[in-house]
């Protein structure tokens, strides 16, 4: 073997093996599945719009961690791949492709659009799907799905009619989010920002000349859409004014002063102007006093023929304009800067307007016993308190807007008939004619359904359901049996109510259970100062690059070890070194192993006999139990610190030194490093495989991988060889502490005794503690040794000799030190007994002085301790 792993020679030639062999399916593991055991997980689809970021890297990092664990560990298990086809994020990139090219989806219409979209999505798909192998990572890719297959396109219709035909889906004239350039918009798809804006008082003259009113508005462009303005009952400022009317400036069309108590008498002038068509709580207000709702421009945001003279132009563009006008004439009077919340399009950034629209919804009460079972506990939480957001959300679940504006997506399966206006869901795509008049003029809903419409369907869709004998090839009839319930959903917590509320409502509507018994909510990756990644602060890590700088093994060990539930994760160069370093020791000892023997037996095919073999087993199964409680758990960090613990600290750092002194253990702990790798291999499935076949004098290419092989369990314990060892250690230690104060501490010695608290046997012990102490000879004694050096722990008594050492150059170096150390105690002692300089002196500078003359006494008792010992 070289001196150093090169991952880019292994790592593309491993996973081809491994993808070809068939063993990322779910009959991969066949030789080693358990009866009725089933494990699966389904994989948060990213969006086919460019590549993975490093958040992607840790979720799937995790999920093939616990993957090839559970496959390891006998499962029939199934990690179900895919991408989503992300309607209005991929819609907007394929449109800004266009607009540098000097055209529009709109001059390409609407069928050469989509198959332009569908070119983009097999290269950003196949993109992805590329970034995903170079991480190492083991879905069942023969199942790969596109939220837009032939299949998912059936489930999706199946369940937009099953919910239609229950009444659980309905179109109605509502107020929703809407984004002038993606139209409708869900609650939580629109991020609420705070914006430094102004309050525009305006002058609403009485139509009887009587005078007028004062309304401050932040929005003074939407006031065309007018059709009240109201005050509090209680204010008896305006009590007198109820029921009068005013004019609306500039366009004098007459309004009248209603009394509502959703007016805030505190705030602003006390008088409100009431928008229904563009404001939600006035949209409310609108319904309770029966107002007109007038919406004063279109759906591209552009000002109509309400406005007056400024139809045509864009609301936001318009708002200048209007306010200039508005002063010009002396209605607006006051302009103040006023810090406020503003709804923003999550996609395109978008202001946001409340705007009524006939769009299509899912009933909350589709949620309602998912809700009622997630509550009950049928589903787990990690970390739990995700529960007290779930709850926060679903408490306030309003009606979902599933209609999106939109040409890439899944169209709504609703047919309209020209003849009758009969309205009717259906799942052929080109209905012949209406069932209710027979006409043959029909038209279909031009909207398609919001994205995570199919994505809630994820959880099962992909097993089958619903696929209407579509993509047969990606899925069995025992899929729905065997993987539903899935066992675990991995994601960030960032969709918590885009996609994992939505798949819980669904799953349990459908299927009639949750569709997984525990979700893990990761947290974000940030980086090492603990800042945000963005691509304008240029502190966003590229996956691909981290994989080609340092191997996908360091990256997936490095995300797992920092993987602390509930905790942001600070990525930087400095955590990926010390994980290149633990490749490094890895490999290290597999030189070392293959140094003194050639091959080595699996741990199954030997019996451990010394000593020290018996010692690393039992440490081993140690190990062992606690990675295997902590994957349970789903705490990766702790099952990545346990391994980073066991192979560096135990088995190199002593169990390889042991060795030296034990040569006929070497056959033994190459076993043992075996067995190791294994629960290393879900981690780091490319330098575990290699390093397993070059110490079984195999390779990948003539033989299994450890991805198939059981993961470790049931390993034999033995504490009184580690209460053995554990007594070693300490006697090591301690001479070597011994040999520091007499200015030793590398050098080798020729005795040292020991007289020991515990019985242990000596013969066994002492060829260890001399090799690793690096004393000729130790002798094991009943009581305290004369003239000698000693150093006292918790279970013995260490002498050294000092007749045997030349103990001046050691005695003048002490000297030395206690006179520089005496000089120091001295001047501080001084200064600090000089009241003068007491009394002056700054409080901190008097605080500093005491700390030092502290710390200076403490080191010339130690000093002086020393050399009355050798003395």
């Amino acid at each position: 073997m070289s001196d150093k792993y090169e991952p880019s020679k292994v790592e593309d030639s491993f996973y081809k093996i491994w993808e070809n062999r068939g063993y990322f399916e779910i009959d991969g593991n066949k030789s080693i599945q358990e009866p009725n055991k089933n494990f699966a997980i389904m994989m948060p689809p990213p969006n086919v719009t460019g590549s993975l970021h490093i958040g992607h890297a840790l979720t799937f990092t995790l999920q093939d961690i616990i993957t090839r664990y559970k496959r390891m560990d006998g499962f029939k298990t199934l990690w179900q791949p895919g991408t989503d086809h992300a309607g209005i994020a991929t819609q907007n990139v394929v449109e800004k492709q266009l607009i540098a090219e000097g055209t529009t989806k709109e001059k390409l219409g609407r069928e050469a659009f989509l198959e332009r979209v569908w070119k983009w999505k097999e290269f950003s798909g196949g993109t992805i799907v590329h970034q995903m192998r170079k991480l190492g990572v083991s879905p069942a890719w023969s199942r790969e799905r596109f939220t837009m297959d032939e299949g998912l396109k059936e489930a999706v219709k199946e369940a937009f009619i099953k919910l239609y035909d229950e009444g659980m889906i309905t179109q109605n004239n509502y107020m929703v989010n809407w984004c002038t350039h993606d139209g409708a918009l869900s609650d939580i798809e629109v991020e609420h920002e705070e914006v430094n804006g102004k309050f525009y008082h305006m002058n609403y003259y009485f139509a009887d000349d009587s005078g007028f009113v004062t309304v401050a508005t932040t929005r003074p462009e939407t006031y065309f859409g007018d059709s009240a303005i109201m005050v509090h009952p209680d204010d008896e400022r305006y009590k007198n004014l109820i029921g009068k009317e005013v004019l609306l400036p500039l366009i004098e069309r007459k309004i009248k002063i209603i009394a509502d108590s959703h007016v805030d008498m505190e705030f602003g002038t006390g008088v409100v102007k009431v928008t229904p068509a563009h404001d939600t709580n006035d949209y409310e207000v609108g319904l309770r006093h029966n107002l007109e709702f007038i919406k004063c421009f279109d759906e591209k945001g552009i000002l109509n023929q309400e406005c007056g003279e400024f139809e045509g132009i864009e609301r936001l563009k318009a708002r200048d304009l209007i306010v200039k006008k508005l002063q010009e004439t002396g209605h607006l009077i006051k302009i103040e800067e006023h810090i406020h919340q503003v709804g923003h399009c999550y996609r395109c950034k978008n202001i946001v307007e409340p705007y009524i629209s006939k769009q299509w919804f899912v009933s909350k009460e589709v949620a309602k016993k998912s809700i009622e079972k997630t509550y009950a506990g049928e589903a787990k939480f990690h970390p739990p308190h995700w529960l007290n957001s779930y709850r926060a959300w679903m408490d306030e679940l309003r009606d979902w807007c599933i209609s999106r504006q939109l040409w890439w997506g899944h169209r709504i399966p609703v047919f309209y008939c020209d003849e009758c206006n009969h309205q009717w869901a259906d799942k052929n795509d080109n209905p012949k004619e209406c069932p209710k008049c027979k006409s043959e003029k029909l038209h279909q809903d031009p909207d398609v359904l919001d994205t995570w419409f199919s994505s809630a369907l994820w959880a099962f869709s992909p097993l089958g359901w619903g696929n209407d004998g579509q993509m047969k090839d990606t899925f069995t009839k025992s899929d729905l049996k065997d993987f539903y319930p899935n066992s675990l959903l991995i994601t960030g917590f960032d969709i918590m109510f885009f996609w994992v509320a939505r798949m819980m409502m669904m799953g349990e509507h459908f299927m009639g259970q949750l569709p997984f018994k525990d979700i893990y909510m990761h947290a974000l990756v940030r980086d090492e100062h603990g800042a945000k990644m963005s691509k304008s602060k240029g502190n966003v890590i590229d996956p691909l690059d981290m994989v080609e700088t340092h191997s996908a093994d360091i990256i997936r060990f490095t995300l797992a070890y920092l993987a602390v539930q509930g905790r942001d994760i600070k990525l930087g160069e400095k955590n990926l070194e010390q994980f290149r370093n633990f490749t490094n020791k890895l490999y290290n000892a597999s030189n070392f192993l293959t140094l003194n023997v050639d091959t080595f037996p699996d741990l199954k095919d030997i019996t451990i006999k010394t000593p020290l073999g018996l010692y690393m087993q039992s440490r081993l199964s140690s190990a062992v139990d606690e990675v295997r409680d902590s994957l349970e758990s789903y705490k990766f960090n702790e099952a990545a610190s346990t391994l980073y613990r066991f192979v560096w600290m135990e088995f190199c750092d002593w169990g390889i030194e042991y060795s030296k002194a034990s040569k006929d253990s070497i056959l033994e702990l190459g076993s043992l490093f075996k067995e190791t790798l294994k629960m290393v291999s879900p981690f780091m499935p490319f330098i575990s495989d290699y390093l397993y076949h070059k110490l079984s004098g195999t390779t990948l290419e003539n033989s299994d991988s450890l991805m198939i092989m059981n993961f470790p369990k049931n390993i034999k314990k033995d504490e009184n060889i580690e209460n053995m060892f554990a007594i070693i250690e300490e006697a090591i230690v301690s001479i070597r502490r011994a040999k520091v104060v007499i200015d030793m501490g590398n050098s080798k010695i020729s005795k040292a005794y020991i007289k020991l608290d515990k019985l242990i046997d000596t013969a066994v012990a002492k060829p260890f503690i001399e090799k690793l102490a690096k004393v000729d000879e130790i002798e094991f004694v009943s009581s305290k040794v004369e003239n000698s050096i000693t150093d006292v722990s918790n279970s013995l008594e260490v002498y050294l000799p000092t007749q045997e050492i030349d103990m001046k150059p050691i005695i003048d170096k002490l000297e030395k030190q206690k006179e520089k150390a005496q000089k120091e105690f001295d001047k501080l002692n001084g200064m600090l007994s000089n009241e003068r300089f007491v009394a002056n002196a700054p409080a901190n500078v008097i605080e500093e002085n005491k700390k030092s003359l502290e710390e200076v006494k403490t080191r010339l008792e130690k000093i002086e301790a020393e050399l009355k010992s050798l003395s």
